[in-house]
């Protein structure tokens, strides 16, 4: 592609607003005065913004993303006259997509030479001027000759020292005539030709040479680790300098409106006079405080810009406020006074903490700058966590031993314990445990609930740590393969050698996933008014219903705290974990008989009964989805000789029979082996009982009440038909045999769990023996896959950092693979039962990727675990929203 030129300078698009500021942008119009803004990066589109609404933006020259990709031999010729007519001052810099991709030092100062220091000392003084010659002949031989700065520096500093001046500002016209007279001469002699003296000349070889900094491989390595894609693009602006030099008050600064941490509004930043560029972050002069009340704050002594010159604070205050209520957005503005006039240079969204994002979203929509649906879009949905769980402060130390998968958000410190006994007797001391394991299992429930945190060797995203930790909201840190467990030895080896004992003190950020040596400062969460009005207005607009996987009590009361729509998983199996029921579930697995099985289950009733009827209680007119037991027996089965003697002797039975029974229970691949439904069809007693308690406690919950509670019965792991009609018979039969001894009418809903392939596929044929479908994402994906979600983390890394997957699946839904069997599953289902409930309570379910799928998918409800409930909500907010939006602008099209 050529770089284009229009033939006549009226079919460019000109702009002049206020004064003689103006923008000219390098682009044709074709019949619009609308551009493609995206061609010329997003420093220029901010600039341009501002121009537009008739703030002080100095002139400037835009040139595409394309323009600069394709590197023309001489920019000066192609724009004939347009450079040729310049005279003064220019800086470059680059505009790339995104400001955070970074870009190349911005080159000021274009257009110095020996002539123009004469012409402008008599205006800014010819030390000024000299000083600013220094300065280009600097930068423009390091950008343009890739000369080592030190070159220049060091005749710099010898200057200084042969003076004896630690001050830059000490050096005298003499000195720094005599420092470009060196520079100048050093420059010709490594380059082999004079310093550049003409401004067209300057402009086109640091034109070319900034281009070429950008697509230099090492730069697109640091680009590629800050997100940016490989193909990533800059344009360029060549604006006329403001010098922020003046014998008037003249000088540069930075200034934000708004607290980083809370977002409520403090004015403050830095002012340096007679400086420009980056000269106040440099640490050579020390800048004054912008406003007196960030002076009195930070107990400064020095003036602040305030007290030198309040004209240009009022101005600068006011151009902050007139940008939020114009771009309805909080902004940092990078300024350069020059002779008591004021210029914005360049702009950027107000940094703020996430706590302040949302504060600052919700104050805009308060006062009308912008709509609820704005501010709701303003705000990362997984920012919210830092309302919801303890932090680390960011500005403390880190002393980082070990690094995993960031299972659960969240920080918290505690000792070191190796066991579920070590956590319960540290818990009854009143003093917090962290809990390490090489992986847990479900025996492990009872330490992670006397625990503060989780740090486990192995285990991936939808590990058993990882789905219990959140469910709890227990900072977890998952897959430290940089750690070594010797749990019989009771110690943490890492790599470098250290060695960590039962009873140490260590750190667990579930946010960022780290284990860390110590104790270290916290953040506590607090929420906010802010956030509830936030959560209202999310609530306004999501049409897509936002349950809880919940499966105590706890859990329940915690997610009616969140404003959950419903309970959408109950994993009933972790009922069953409590020392007096687990004694019995064993009698129950271990039993060689039916009588003994059922006998065993009828003592488990009543406890699986009062369950349901907490959960029912605290969910009075909501859904409560019950999962019918799913994993493998194994995983209740005792591993010591101790629990098998009490299991023996709680049965009256010989210890070799529990051994040996125990062995006959054994599977090679018990995740794929006699689980789920399989229990159900080949153990139909035990599913008897889950449904009976159900039945009896919905029963007596509704007993009289309006708000009455309808369970909903899913069935896990089903593959095929059969097992949904050999099921849904037998629970049929429980509810009638209720029925006629209460002589009441039992409602209930009877549904799927869609976790293997197959369901997916078959979906059509299973809808129609189900009022509801559940897609169980954590097997799903794994089945699909074929990984292991307990021992994918052993290479998930490799995997990220390759490319190999663009994201952990486990963590967010891969809408390709597992998406297209999710939208051929509830296509099917649809056609087959127009009335069928779809829903996801994989752990997807907090997932914002994952859940505007599933609005998009025509879903009903997604899950998920407790903590992650508003997040959910917000996100299924903004995804109504986008879907609304695309609506009309389809409709307009």
């Amino acid at each position: 592609m050529n770089f284009i030129l229009p033939k006549a300078l009226a079919a460019l698009l000109l702009r002049t607003v206020k004064g003689s500021s103006r923008f000219l942008l390098v682009e044709p119009i074709h019949n619009s005065d609308e551009l493609e803004f995206g061609k010329f990066g997003v420093r220029a589109e901010q600039l341009r913004s501002l121009h537009l609404l008739g703030f002080p933006v100095p002139d400037g020259l835009f040139f595409s993303l394309d323009q600069v990709a394709e590197l023309p031999k001489n920019i000066c010729s192609l724009l004939k006259g347009e450079i040729a007519n310049l005279s003064g001052l220019y800086s470059l810099r680059t505009s790339a997509g995104q400001k955070h991709w970074g870009g190349v030092e911005a080159v000021l100062n274009i257009g110095i030479s020996d002539d123009y220091v004469k012409e402008i000392a008599p205006k800014i003084g010819l030390r000024n001027a000299l000083d600013l010659y220094r300065r280009f002949i600097c930068s423009f031989s390091i950008l343009v000759n890739d000369l080592e700065p030190e070159i220049f520096e060091n005749l710099y500093y010898d200057q200084m020292r042969l003076l004896n001046v630690e001050d830059e500002q000490s050096l005298d016209e003499r000195a720094l005539n005599l420092i470009v007279k060196e520079s100048k001469s050093e420059f010709d002699r490594l380059t082999g030709f004079k310093f550049p003296q003409l401004l067209t000349e300057q402009i086109d070889m640091v034109f070319h040479a900034m281009a070429q900094s950008w697509y230099r491989p090492s730069a697109k390595i640091l680009r590629k680790a800050r997100g940016a894609p490989d193909n990533a693009g800059t344009g360029l602006i060549l604006q006329r300098m403001v010098l922020g030099i003046g014998k008037a008050l003249s000088g540069s600064g930075k200034c934000s409106p708004i607290d980083q941490a809370s977002g409520k509004p403090f004015l403050h930043g830095f002012f340096l006079p007679n400086s420009q560029g980056k000269d106040a972050t440099m640490g050579l002069r020390t800048p004054h405080m912008f406003s007196e009340a960030q002076k009195r704050k930070e107990q400064q002594s020095s003036s602040s810009l305030e007290d030198l010159n309040n004209t240009c604070f009022e101005k600068i205050k006011e151009i902050l406020a007139e940008s939020q209520t114009k771009l309805g957005d909080v902004f940092d503005f990078e300024f350069t006074i020059e002779e008591n006039r004021v210029f914005i240079l360049d702009s950027s969204k107000a940094e703020r903490s996430p706590r302040a994002s949302v504060a600052v979203a919700v104050d805009l929509a308060r006062s009308g700058t912008i709509s609820k649906e704005e501010a709701l879009l303003k705000i990362n949905p997984d920012n919210l966590i830092e309302f919801l769980h303890p932090q680390i402060d960011p500005s403390a130390d880190r002393d980082i031993f070990g690094n995993g998968l960031p299972a659960s958000p969240g920080a918290a410190c505690g000792k070191i314990v190796f066991s579920s006994v070590a956590a319960n007797q540290l818990s009854a001391k009143g003093e917090a445990a962290i809990l390490v394991r090489v992986e847990t299992t479900p025996e492990d429930i009872r330490g992670m609930h006397a625990s503060v945190g989780v740090l486990t060797e192995r285990g991936g995203m939808t590990s058993h740590a990882a789905v219990v930790a959140r469910g709890l909201g227990l900072p977890c840190v998952v897959g430290a393969h940089d750690l070594t467990m010797n749990l019989s030895e009771g110690t943490i080896t890492t790599r470098d050698g250290r060695i960590f004992r039962e009873g140490d003190v260590i750190t667990v950020d579930g946010t960022l996933g780290q284990a860390l040596v110590g104790c270290t400062k916290m953040l506590q969460p607090k929420i906010s008014g802010e956030f509830s009005k936030l959560m209202e207005w999310a609530d306004e607009f999501r049409t897509l219903g936002v349950r809880a996987n919940a499966d105590t009590p706890q859990e329940a009361t915690l997610a009616q705290s969140f404003g959950v729509d419903g309970i959408g998983l109950c994993r009933t199996e972790h009922m069953f974990f409590e020392q007096d029921r687990l004694i019995v579930m064993r009698e129950m697995i271990l039993a060689k008989s039916e009588a003994a099985r059922k006998n065993a289950l009828r003592r488990l009733l009543p406890m699986q009964r009062e369950d349901f009827i907490k959960l029912f209680r605290i969910m009075l007119g909501s859904p409560v989805t019950i999962r019918l037991l799913d994993p493998p027996l194994h995983e209740f089965l005792p591993h010591s000789e101790d629990e098998m003697r009490l299991i023996a002797a709680s049965m009256n039975v010989p210890l070799s029979d529990v051994v040996e029974r125990s062995k006959d229970l054994k599977e090679f691949n018990p995740m794929l082996g006699k689980r789920g439904v399989r229990l159900g069809v080949t153990m139909p007693e035990i599913y008897e009982m889950q449904a009976q308690a159900i039945f009896e406690a919905s029963m007596e919950i509704n007993n009289g009440r309006e708000d009455t509670v309808t369970p909903e019965i899913m069935i896990p792991l089903v593959s095929v038909t059969k097992e949904v009609e050999l099921i849904k018979n037998r629970i049929k039969n429980v509810a009638k045999n209720i029925e006629s001894v209460s002589n009441s009418l039992i409602k209930y809903k009877l549904g799927v769990v869609v976790e293997t392939p197959r369901a997916a596929l078959r979906a059509g044929d299973i809808s129609a023996s189900s009022d509801f479908l559940s897609f169980g994402t954590n097997d799903l994906t794994q089945m699909t896959y074929g990984l292991s979600r307990d021992d994918a983390g052993r290479f998930m890394q490799d995997y990220l950092e390759r490319l190999v997957f663009p994201h952990d699946p486990f963590h967010s839904l891969d809408v390709e693979g597992v998406g297209e069997l999710l939208l051929l599953a509830s296509q099917r289902a649809i056609q087959s039962n127009s009335s069928i409930e779809l829903g996801l309570c994989g752990e997807h379910g907090g997932d914002p990727v994952s859940i505007r799928f599933c609005k998009c998918a025509n879903f009903d409800y997604v899950s998920c675990s407790p903590y992650r409930v508003p997040i959910a909500r917000l996100a299924a907010a903004q995804a109504s929203i986008g879907q609304s939006k695309k609506s009309r602008d389809k409709s307009k099209s």
